[in-house]
């Protein structure tokens, strides 16, 4: 089976219509290859609309996790917008594809409590480890070795890690509105939740609604399903509360310095921090490679061959993020999975990706209306995508079992570790040996090996996160 390629499809392979067609075609539409792809631009932005509530939690999320490491909360939120407004205008514009970048929420986490409560690290220091943790992730991007990973990525584990982050969505939209909650007692690490609970009840009859409006081929349905239960919040849950719609952006709190450009590169250069950098460089390297091929994927523009369209600039938009949001004072960056949302809603083009940029910026201003959106009102969404990601199972060769069982080692342990990279990493370790102790060892090439020994050796080595 050939390896999948990275490279760049010409701008204009796909930008011209049918020689029947007699509509003109505009030049956003011509630019981001509307038409071409089968979309419009009203479903484009609709699909941008959604992929934005459906990731705009991470502007609570990030604030209050870096906060509790001493950061200033009101600084982080414009820092996660800013940072989410550059990286998704940077891919859609460039790259021209349906993906979405914001701070990722586990990076985050390993910031928060990994480095700065973890270590001692001042933030400032912790924002230089981003820095160069940014640096790095470039570098790879630009010099190819990150492509080079993506091309030897088998197509068992490819498939399995579109499973297994569809698996993940699963585990955190039920987790997040307390259907699976975590088993205090004896037993399974999981339990059910209050099923008549109102966060569960909404988001099982959103899911449902959803299954019937997509049916039914309504566009806009899964927007529509966020906005009427974001309404049913406002109306009946006591902890949504209107508390306006404007409010000027916080730069520092009384106190506080300025996060921007506050970070400190000399301090995060000493041997007690790189470990810590090639920590987040490794996470984020196959982390967001998996999330940017899933959702290519999802939008079509994986071809047969495993090539994804603009990959090298999708990729590279994706490290520069990191760079950018460093310098303003947030977390590591990251392709979101949520983006699935976008597609599930007919996201085809780089349009999708310009709106939710367009929109982070705008939510700079509109931090108080962001916070009518509850949990519940996303949840049904992020299942519905990662019932849709699980069809990746129908493309593995079950004719290579080998292959196919390690896809599937890949999945299910993304789910039960509840990190993508682990997945990743067992899939690749099952993969060799197997081949090896079944005589199979012709079917391997150097790169997967070398990468399955570089992750057992980062593993090994206790550097994962």
């Amino acid at each position: 089976m050939s390896q999948p390629q990275l490279q760049r499809v010409a701008p204009d392979a796909l930008s011209s219509p049918p020689t029947s067609a007699r509509i003109p075609i505009s030049k956003v539409d011509r630019y981001f290859q509307i038409t071409a792809r089968g979309s419009t631009g009203r479903r484009e932005v609709v699909a941008g609309v959604t992929t934005f509530l459906a990731m705009v939690y991470s502007v609570f999320v990030v604030p209050g996790m870096l906060g509790q490491a001493g950061f200033d909360v009101g600084a982080v939120f414009v820092a996660v917008c800013l940072t989410a407004a550059f990286g998704s205008l940077l891919m859609g514009l460039w790259a021209r594809l349906p993906i979405a970048v914001g701070c990722a929420i586990s990076l985050t986490a390993f910031t928060a409590f990994g480095l700065v409560l973890g270590k001692g690290l001042t933030p400032a220091v912790a924002l230089g480890a981003v820095f160069l943790m940014g640096l790095v992730f470039t570098a790879i991007s630009i010099t190819g070795l990150r492509s080079w990973i993506l091309q030897n990525l088998p197509a068992g584990v490819a498939h399995g890690t579109g499973v297994g982050i569809g698996l993940f969505l699963l585990m955190i939209a039920s987790s997040e509105v307390g259907l699976v909650v975590k088993n205090g007692g004896a037993g399974l690490p999981v339990a059910l939740g209050h099923i008549t609970a109102f966060p569960v009840v909404m988001s099982i009859l959103g899911l449902a609604a959803i299954f019937g409006l997509e049916q039914r081929k309504v566009p806009g349905g899964i927007l529509l399903v966020v906005i009427a239960l974001s309404a049913l919040g406002l109306a009946f849950d006591p902890k949504v509360h209107f508390t306006g719609v404007f409010a000027l952006p916080q730069l520092s709190a009384p106190g506080h310095a300025s996060l921007i450009g506050a970070m400190d590169v000399r301090g995060a250069l000493s041997m007690a921090v790189l470990p810590s950098v090639l920590a987040l460089v490794m996470t984020a390297v196959f982390d967001a490679t998996g999330t940017i091929r899933a959702v290519a994927g999802q939008a079509g523009h994986v071809d047969e061959r495993g090539t994804i369209h603009n990959g090298g600039k999708a990729l590279t938009a994706d490290s520069l993020s990191s760079i950018f949001s460093s310098l303003v004072g947030g977390a590591p960056a990251a392709a979101y999975i949520e983006s699935g949302v976008g597609t599930a809603a007919g996201a085809r083009t780089g349009l999708t990706a310009v709106v939710v940029g367009v929109l982070f910026l705008g939510l700079i201003f509109f931090s108080p209306l962001a916070g009518l959106v509850p949990s519940y009102a996303t949840a049904p969404a992020l299942m519905y995508v990662g019932l849709l990601m699980l069809g990746s199972v129908a493309h593995m060769n079950m004719d290579d079992k080998l292959d196919a069982l390690a896809g599937l080692v890949c999945a299910v342990f993304i789910l039960l570790s509840c990190n993508i990279v682990t997945g990743i990493m067992l899939g690749f370790c099952t993969l060799v040996i197997g081949r090896l102790l079944a005589g199979e060892w012709r079917k391997l090439n150097a790169g997967t090996v070398a990468i399955a020994v570089a992750l057992a050796v980062f593993y090994a080595g206790g550097w994962a996160i």
